[in-house]
């Protein structure tokens, strides 16, 4: 995650990792989650790069793309095993 430290990217991941399974309805653990969380928020901060489009490094904004990268990692997660 830009711009915050190890501690918080572990707080901002799992609570993002929990706010994506809520909102995606499934069903994963605390630990599950905080992966969720951290990769959702590379994954997508890495995507958006590429984009040309950097993200403000607080935590409000690394949160925000945290929960839609891990909606969108489950989301791929369910089209590849065939129950999107």
């Amino acid at each position: 995650m830009n711009g915050v430290g190890i501690i918080m990217s572990i707080i901002l991941g799992g609570l993002a990792g929990w706010i994506a399974e809520k909102i995606m309805k499934a069903n994963v653990g605390l630990l599950t989650n905080i992966i969720l969380g951290i990769v959702g928020a590379l994954f997508l901060n890495f995507i958006l790069g590429l984009l040309g489009v950097y993200t403000n490094p607080n935590w409000l904004t690394q949160l925000i793309v945290a929960i839609v990268g891990a909606c969108i990692l489950i989301f791929l997660w369910r089209a590849i095993r065939g129950r999107a």
